[in-house]
């Protein structure tokens, strides 16, 4: 069955006839049984404890449930009503009445639970061997890591025990797992998912995250998961550039921030490096543009979120049983947690201005850059040496993730490699916040350029089904007239913040005018197939939020519409109506350009 287990090859399957959505969880239990010693699950449902979900798909009708009959796990920090939430922490385990918001649009949309999976207790981890429920073992080799806090919820897809999963990343919890079993794991943008009914770590930065085999799937997951929660007080409303349209397979140049090799850090793992400099160099083969970036800014920034006060909101989620049973909490949380409780509020405002420094150093470092590049992790550790070493390789786990929420960065991490041992690598792009489509489309090109099976399943992924996109950030737009470099209307490009890109020329078949009134003179641009000719245009890249601003101050008879370069591509430009030139117009067209015609008349 694990041929099945994306969402488009699960639900062809049942369009087909050849499985049905309670035959496949009835298999998913049985297989579940066969990986018990992999500590995967806190709870797995039973039958009687589907059946309500189950039935309710006879009702709903695939087409407008977008994950009808698909299972899933949730991490057991994530309530789902009618089962117990333990956290990793049997003593401090409730059973809510409601599941989280997220959940229950998951379930709305028709997704079938598998069960609540195992994790770092109280989500404090990297590495997924801080639980009382034992330590969750590697998809690929069990006397590895799974990666954490969100281990099984990881393992749980890469076993093909479910088609995603709902984990959670304060600090790289649902990158680390996502690269050490060759998934890919989304970290969105903060609020973008509601948090309402997770169980916080720290609740001003923690995500609700997703793992899934592929990046179709994990789009189509985070759209039904997203939404505004008026009553999640850190839920934030998505943009339009962000929503589910503009995911697909990024076409064009694409400009990626990598580190220099001063800041490399693989902690004597040679196959990671090895596997790191593979995909660099598949990258640059296929024309991407790889930018060195100051890493300095981006690892103080991480060093905040452990060294720093918001250790603190750790304490807060377990004050109550470090007050009333400190001895049920795994001694190596109980030891990072009990840190928070002296911290001052000062420590708290003087680290957030030196976050805010180093915001402004980080932003700087990613400027006109598609995305940041870097390792999702240094080194996968055995876990015998994470049960020797608990602390320090825990935080070299971190090394490449834990600045994230502080700097308010939505992530992708997605697979790339294996090492010759048989081991996945991957790599995590990185870039503000609500570019979560954007990096889901550009982890979608890397998927066709460095293709891997899905998971630990040992089957080929098929191609990503999503059309083609391109840069939504900016909008590329054609002027001809008085926001040409350096005249009287180009600041109003240049306060937007526009960039010229090149300098060309139409197509030849436009004309071009003197329109009257002024100043400034302005030139209009008329298409006339029959007697025109190629007019010296410039393209700028304006950045599309601040597109609509400049489009409302243009005035009659000049807008915004498609104007056809030489090389016969269309951009937009501008262009004047007709009617704007048949009177008191003088037509300059012979001139070639605006520019040529300033200059024959004196003007320049």
């Amino acid at each position: 069955m694990s041929h099945t287990m994306t969402i488009a090859g699960l639900q062809a399957a049942y369009a087909d006839g050849e499985l049905t959505p309670a035959s496949v969880m009835e298999n998913i239990r049985q297989r579940a049984g066969e990986y018990a010693g992999h500590n995967i699950w806190i709870h797995v449902l039973s039958a009687q404890e589907q059946a309500g979900w189950l039935e309710a798909l006879a009702d709903r009708d695939p087409a407008t449930h977008p994950l009808w009959g698909v299972p899933f796990a949730i991490k057991d920090n994530i309530d789902l009503a009618g089962i117990p939430t333990t956290a990793g922490c049997p003593e401090f385990a409730y059973t809510p009445s409601q599941s989280a918001r997220v959940v229950q649009q998951l379930l709305d949309a028709g997704a079938i639970p598998v069960g609540k999976t195992n994790l770092d207790q109280f989500a404090t981890g990297l590495n997924g061997t801080r639980s009382p429920y034992g330590a969750c073992h590697n998809a690929f080799d069990p006397e590895y890591i799974s990666g954490g806090s969100s281990s099984g919820s990881a393992v749980a897809v890469a076993l093909g025990l479910a088609s995603f999963s709902l984990g959670t990343d304060t600090a790289g919890s649902g990158r680390v797992p996502a690269c050490f079993n060759n998934l890919v794991g989304v970290k969105p943008t903060r609020g973008l998912l509601s948090s309402r009914g997770l169980v916080p770590a720290c609740r001003s930065l923690d995500c609700i995250s997703l793992f899934a085999l592929d990046t179709d799937d994990a789009d189509r997951v985070l759209s039904c998961a997203e939404g505004f929660d008026q009553e999640d007080a850190f839920s934030r409303r998505n943009v339009f550039a962000n929503s589910a349209r503009h995911y697909g397979l990024r076409t064009g140049p694409l400009k990626m921030g990598v580190l220099g090799e001063e800041h490399l850090k693989f902690f004597g793992d040679s196959d990671y490096a090895a596997a790191y400099r593979h995909t660099l160099a598949a990258l640059a083969d296929a024309g991407v543009e790889l930018v060195p970036v100051d890493y300095t800014p981006f690892d103080q920034a991480a060093r905040l979120l452990y060294d720093g006060p918001w250790v603190a909101e750790r304490y807060i989620a377990c004050e109550s049983m470090l007050a009333a049973n400190p001895e049920a909490i795994h001694p190596v949380v109980r030891r990072i947690v009990a840190q928070g409780e002296t911290l001052q509020a000062t420590a708290l405002f003087q680290a957030q201005y030196r976050l805010a420094a180093l915001r402004q150093q980080c932003e700087a470092a990613l400027a006109g850059l598609d995305c940041l590049l870097t390792p999702t992790a240094g080194r996968l550790f055995s876990i015998a040496d994470l049960l020797a070493e608990p602390v320090l390789y825990n935080a070299q786990l971190g090394y490449y993730t834990n600045f994230m929420n502080l700097l308010d960065m939505a992530a992708v991490a997605v697979p790339t490699a294996f090492t010759p041992g048989g081991r996945p690598f991957g790599v995590t792009l990185a870039g503000s916040a609500f570019s979560d489509r954007a990096l889901l489309s550009m982890a979608n090109r890397l998927r066709a350029l460095l293709p891997l099976p899905l998971g630990a399943l040992q089957v080929a992924a098929s191609g990503s089904r999503a059309p083609a996109v391109a840069d939504t950030t900016h909008t590329k737009i054609a002027v001809c007239g008085a926001h040409l470099d350096g005249l009287p209307l180009n600041w109003q490009l240049r306060e937007r913040g526009a960039t010229l890109l090149t300098r060309t020329q139409s197509a030849a078949c436009y004309r071009l005018y003197l329109l009257a009134g002024g100043p400034p003179l302005r030139p209009g641009m008329v298409r006339d197939e029959a007697q025109g000719r190629d007019i010296e245009v410039e393209v700028w890249s304006i950045p599309t939020a601040e597109l609509g601003s400049f489009v409302a101050g243009i005035p009659a008879p000049l807008g915004i519409g498609k104007v056809e370069l030489a090389d016969g591509s269309w951009v937009s430009g501008f262009i004047c109506e007709p009617q704007g030139v048949l009177t008191a117009a003088e037509d300059i067209t012979h001139h070639g350009g605006w520019r040529r015609w300033l200059q024959g008349s004196g003007m320049a």
